[in-house]
């Protein structure tokens, strides 16, 4: 039996050319019982891969394919032999070892056979992505993942090490000398031993793997070391091949023809039968033999069980167990939230997680209390005990305390500013959490689950087999503070940012695979215009129907192009950073997944994804920047400095008509979720008018409600609804089958929320816990559509047994289909929709804070400033331009109505300089002339950037015309401006002369307003005068 030790997924970006599904079912149709995938110099799939060869009944075996750099080789002057001592520490310059390298670098293959092992293949991993110090921008080392030898032999334990493919240290030192090569392994030997150390023989059919592994085994049987076949697998099926060269070639920005040299030159990397690979190396039967031996030592560690990783203690774990604590908490706090004593203030409109009870916008009666008490007291009850059925008491006491952090941070964060005293929560929940009331009472979640009548079991429920979901959103300065404060809070080796993988999709697979392939660039550009939208095979019917492509689409070429865009949909490109996900750990983070610096300096990325740290049952906590935060903040700022005193969000009337006439109007630019132009006309026909209407609104446009059907018959139902009621009779709603009237009764019958797929196929499908937590994690994942029809026999004889036709079964689960799409969770929907009314209520109320709040948060939202500057004008807003006199940095409120762009907005300056110009001003004066501005702002303010607020009528309170100041600014600041501003312009002795001006006789005509609007659109990218339309109308 022959077990693969040495396979690449498409997790080595641009090489490898299956997903590791692809690797493990293929394996499973060839009878291999174990599988090993050794990406380039990282983890990223292995996760991923895991799970999928547990499902496929296969054994995962962790590993890596590692470069080290050593310096040179061998013979050429470095020592790769020799130790460390011996050897000059320059980077290495010895000739390559593939061609699409630089020089000196080489892989090895490592397998983690035990935890410890594969820790220190996590601290390896890691070290070989840490660039050292010494090295600078134009060093090999940049931009290549690779360690010195040295430290790898620094951490031999549990690791087996095979000696690497053709592209290896040994099987360069033996091409230079068999003594050479020997003593490379004898010091491999005397780190890791005779048996933790094999030879690696590979063989593709190229020329030279012959004679190679003849050499290699001549040295093993020499040193009495084991031999072990591999086969340096790339693609899962020979057709891939093609695929692989495409990659390549895309991987070096070049064409299939120009790649030759640095593609594989054959197609046999595909994953072989045991007995292909047994038939390659009939002559040592020994090391086909030591594949499956490898392996059975391998199964000493399972990826998806033995990682050790643990939740970070909370701060309090001195008062008892994670339990005990949080029960004390949450009740506590319940008690304060749930008062029963009489008629009480519902508190915060929005749900005051504090316990704050200020007088609000809505009182109960002694019976509601009650019975909201009942009910808040039977949710907390039910969800701890699912807390601690599925031991997640610290979870949530971790975040607790990760939520108090954030309140230390915005004290800090907001100063004394009068945000600081307006209520405003440092952060606000989102998603499927904000329907757990635990997460409402340790101050998580700002909306109240028991009056939103949110479902839980999307969050928490028995069956489920991962840790819940935790999003939290924040302005985006307390953001970047928190982040840093949880690096220092947890330490740097126990966070890790979570990564992305983009993938390719149809139109960017349409342009890179037609580069390579050298197709017409026009006819390229014409087929990605089709791409959106379409699978490829969509794709292909299209092409076949356009005049212009008839005879093309059946040549050869292509074929091969349609073949290779649909091969590589859904294929990794790169690592990137998420959102906001971060993880932290207890034990160190890098012995648990390896970690990579991010492209922000001073972050690091965990290489996987959010689905494979969810497979870990890792602390996830996304740290969300959401720009419409940071412009509430900014507006009750503004609001107070006019008005006196900062407004409290939580005590707004939440059912104020005006406001929603202006929503209903689809009056709704500028305003959170719900001012896209699909948004604005959906509005105008769903007419909502309470927080659960706006809920739904803010769902409803959304692929999943899309997909499934569900968005004109919900516009239909609202609108016979709204006549049955002015008819003064009651709406009766139209379901497809009675059992789903618990599940649908708020959305008119059809499936608007995500969390509403989960209670259709229980109530209609009988579904228990585990098939519905099923379900939910397959409309999590990639592929779920693949994934969720493979759920339908289940619900088709599910609700059979409940006496549900095939036809009614087949239609509601259409639609249950659809939300493999995107769809939100109701909890989610009414996070978002109480935001939504809040800015709306902003805009209504307080227009001119609002609006300098939006100009200064860009970008954000759908919308141009100039968009959004003519719907301010629509709503009585004057825009007034920049004046180096009167403007700040960023944008401000003047006069009742005025909004003066800031200095900041204008092309060549940006904040710091602005900044720099502003307290000149403050510090001097106002600025007298143009000479006066000249002579006070930094040299660094160039020519350009001086002309550009001319253009702008930024000096125009000068009181010279906009010609003049730049005839003036031409005259001071001539060729010799750049040596002049480069040596500081206060050094000049001519600006500080008043002098007089050489052509003060000649006519200076004011700038025409069409130059002027051309001007703004260069300058500020929007006008602050006419729409340019209205010249031509005239």
């Amino acid at each position: 039996m022959y077990i693969e030790l040495h396979a690449h997924s498409g997790y080595s970006f641009l090489d490898g050319a299956s997903h590791p599904e692809e690797l493990v079912l293929r394996a499973a149709e060839l009878g291999y019982p174990a599988l090993a995938l050794t990406d380039h110099d990282g983890l990223y799939g292995s996760m991923e891969f895991a799970r999928a060869a547990k499902e496929a009944g296969i054994h995962p075996i962790t590993g890596v394919e590692l470069t080290v750099h050593a310096c040179g080789l061998p013979g050429e002057g470095h020592g790769l032999g020799r130790p460390a001592s011996e050897r000059s520490d320059r980077p290495p310059v010895a000739a390559s070892s593939r061609p699409d390298e630089p020089p000196g670098f080489f892989h090895l293959t490592l397998l983690a056979e035990t935890p410890t092992g594969y820790a220190n293949l996590c601290r390896l991993v890691t070290e070989a992505h840490r660039l050292p110090p010494a090295h600078g921008h134009d060093s090999p080392l940049r931009g290549n993942p690779s360690l010195p030898l040295d430290a790898l032999l620094s951490r031999p334990e549990g690791l087996i090490l095979l000696t690497g493919c053709r592209r290896s240290p040994l099987a360069h030192a033996l091409a230079d000398a068999a003594a050479t090569g020997e003593a490379f392994v004898r010091r491999l030997l005397d780190t890791f031993g005779p048996h933790h150390l094999f030879v690696e023989l590979q063989d593709n059919q190229i020329r030279g793997d012959a004679r190679r592994n003849r050499d290699l085994a001549r040295l093993a049987d020499h040193l009495g070391l084991p031999v072990v076949a591999t086969g340096n697998v790339h693609y899962h099926h020979p057709r891939r091949a093609r695929l692989q060269d495409v990659l390549v070639a895309i991987r070096h920005r070049t064409t299939l023809d120009a790649s030759h040299r640095v593609r594989r030159p054959n197609g046999c990397f595909h994953l072989a039968s045991p007995a292909q690979m047994a038939a390659r190396f009939a002559s040592r039967k020994d090391a086909v033999a030591n594949t499956l031996r490898i392996a059975e030592r391998c199964h000493a560690f399972d990826l998806t069980a033995d990682l050790g990783y643990s939740f970070p203690d909370f701060e309090e774990s001195h008062r008892g167990s994670a339990m005990q604590v949080l029960s004390e908490v949450t009740w506590a706090a319940l008690e304060a939230r749930y008062p029963v004593d009489g008629p009480g203030p519902e508190g915060r409109g929005a749900g005051d997680p504090s316990g704050d009870h200020r007088p609000g916008t809505r009182s109960w009666t002694r019976a509601q209390a009650r019975a909201r008490r009942a009910e808040a007291e039977a949710r907390l009850r039910e969800e701890l005990r699912l807390v601690d059925r599925h031991g997640l008491g610290g979870f949530f006491l971790v975040y607790r305390d990760i939520m108090e952090l954030a309140k230390e941070v915005a004290v800090r964060v907001r100063g004394g500013a009068p945000r600081a005293l307006a209520g405003l929560p440092p952060g606000r929940g989102r998603g499927s959490s904000v329907s757990s009331i635990i997460c409402h009472l340790i101050g998580l979640s700002h909306v109240d689950p028991v009056e939103a009548n949110l479902f839980l079991g999307r969050f928490l429920n028995d069956a489920m087999g991962s840790v819940p979901d935790i999003d939290l959103d924040f302005p985006r300065e307390i953001r970047e503070a928190l982040i840093l404060e949880v690096y220092e809070k947890y330490g740097h080796e126990h966070t890790g940012l979570v990564a992305i993988f983009p993938t390719y999709r149809l139109r960017s697979a349409v342009r890179e695979v037609g580069r390579a392939m050298e197709l017409p660039a026009g006819d390229l550009e014409k087929v990605a215009k089709l791409a959106d939208h379409r699978s490829a095979g969509g794709l292909r019917e299209d092409m076949d129907a356009m005049p212009e492509f008839a005879g093309k689409v059946e040549s050869p070429a292509w074929q091969h192009f349609l073949d290779r865009v649909e091969e590589i949909a859904g294929l990794p490109r790169h690592i990137s950073q998420h959102v906001g996900g971060m993880i932290i750990s207890s034990r160190p983070l890098v012995e648990i997944v390896p970690i990579e610096p991010a492209a922000m300096e001073g972050r690091f990325l965990c290489q996987w994804d959010k689905d494979s740290c969810d497979d870990a049952r890792f602390i996830k906590i996304d740290f969300l920047a959401l720009g419409m935060l940071s412009l509430v903040e900014e507006a009750v700022d503004l609001i107070a400095e006019r008005q006196g005193t900062p407004p409290d969000l939580s005590r707004i009337d939440l059912q104020d008509e005006t406001v929603y006439d202006r929503i209903c109007a689809g009056d709704t630019v500028g305003i959170f979720q719900v001012e896209s132009r699909a948004q604005i006309q959906m509005l105008r026909r769903t007419l909502p008018r309470s927080l659960p209407e706006l809920s739904v609104q803010v769902a409803i446009v959304r692929p999943g409600p899309i997909v499934g059907g569900a968005v004109n018959p919900y516009v239909r139902r609202r609108e016979a609804q709204r006549e049955a009621r002015a008819a003064g009779r009651a709406y009766e709603i139209p379901y497809s089958h009675p059992l789903l009237e618990e599940a649908l009764k708020e959305t008119l019958g059809v499936i608007i929320y995500q969390d509403q797929v989960l209670q259709v196929c229980r109530d209609l499908a009988g579904f228990t816990d585990g098939q519905a937590e099923s379900l939910r994690r397959a409309m999590s994942r990639k592929r779920s559509n693949e994934a969720m029809r493979s759920h339908w026999e289940a619900f088709r004889e599910g609700a059979r047994a409940r006496g549900v036709s095939d036809e009614t079964s087949k239609e509601v689960f259409r639609q249950v289909v659809g939300f493999s799409q995107f769809g939100f969770p109701k909890s989610h929907s009414a996070a978002f929709a109480l935001l939504a009314y809040q800015s709306a209520w902003l805009r209504h109320h307080f227009p001119v804070e609002f609006y300098v709040a939006l100009f200064n948060n860009q970008p954000m939202g759908f919308y141009s400033l100039d968009v959004l500057g003519r719907d301010a004008r629509r709503n009585g807003i004057r825009i007034l331009p920049p004046d180096v006199n009167r403007s700040e940095v960023r944008c401000t409120a003047e006069e009742e109505h005025g909004l003066r762009v800031g200095l900041g907005f204008i092309r060549g300056w940006g904040e710091a300089m602005a900044e720099r110009v502003v307290v000149e001003r403050d510090a001097g004066g106002p600025f007298r002339s143009l000479v006066d501005f000249l002579r006070r702002t930094p040299a660094a303010l160039r020519r350009p950037a001086v002309e550009n607020v001319i253009w702008v009528g930024g000096m125009d309170g000068l009181g010279l015309t906009r010609r003049e100041l730049l005839w003036q600014a031409g005259l001071w600041l001539g060729p010799e401006e750049e040596r002049t501003r480069a040596e500081g312009r206060a050094d000049d002795p001519q600006l500080p002369l008043e002098l007089s001006d050489p052509d003060a006789g000649r006519p200076f005509p004011e700038v025409e307003e069409g130059d002027r609007i051309v001007a703004d659109y260069r300058m500020l990218r929007f006008s602050t005068g006419r729409h340019p339309l209205a010249l031509v109308r005239e």
